[in-house]
């Protein structure tokens, strides 16, 4: 049994993110499912682990406590450094650090389940209602962020260069996440061949919802 336990949920894409860094870095981890639909979340004993009661977590050896993707993705990146997720210049960390959090912070927050299902519960929003929100907001954000992709010299086969980070990693999981939901991506050329670009690769073909052992 691995040193590192992953508690995450199969269809958590922010979970996902952290299943790609975790396959990326060859790092073996003991995998322990919360079904969020059911509300394992919020159970006592996944709250004595972490009290926010989100996924993903990642409890280290020694018993120490990481919650949030990014927080999680970038401590990994440091005590493996091979391969590496951000680039050696300070403009090049700080360009995929701003396309990782146009993701992480702009789109996802308004998206994840517990928004989704308070959109249900608080306001009796319809599944056509539900639908149409996570289509704008992941459109609010893709318009930008096609367009900074298409015309940076910067971008590559991947998001940064030719070699997938940070950046793709949560552009993989969003994608996953929109096909869900019927996102067109024709208007998203550049993000959908840096997708298919990701998804060539082993590690992301690991970590990907459907190859987990909490699929449905």
């Amino acid at each position: 049994m691995s040193d590192l336990v992953l508690h995450n949920y199969y269809r958590s894409s922010t979970s996902y993110r952290v299943r790609i860094a975790l396959a990326m870095k060859g790092l073996e981890y003991t995998y322990v499912p919360h079904h969020l639909r059911h509300g394992e979340h919020l159970e006592p004993a996944y709250l004595a682990v972490n009290p926010q009661g989100l996924v993903p977590a990642l409890v280290l050896h020694g018993g120490r406590l990481l919650t949030q993707s990014l927080a999680i993705i970038e401590y990994l990146d440091e005590i493996q450094p091979e391969p590496p997720l951000l680039p050696k210049d300070a403009l090049g960390r700080a360009r995929v650090r701003m396309l990782a959090q146009m993701i992480a912070c702009d789109i996802h927050p308004v998206n994840n389940l517990r928004v989704l299902t308070s959109l249900r519960s608080l306001f009796g929003a319809g599944d056509e209602d539900v639908v149409n929100w996570f289509r704008h907001w992941v459109n609010e954000g893709f318009q930008p962020l096609e367009k900074i992709l298409a015309s940076s010299p910067e971008t590559g086969t991947f998001c940064h260069g030719d070699a997938p980070g940070l950046a793709d990693i949560c552009l993989a999981a969003q994608v996953a996440n929109n096909a869900r939901f019927g996102v067109d991506m024709a208007p998203y050329p550049v993000i959908a061949r840096i997708n298919a670009a990701c998804m060539a690769l082993p590690a992301f073909q690991k970590a990907a919802p459907q190859n987990q052992i909490d699929a449905e």
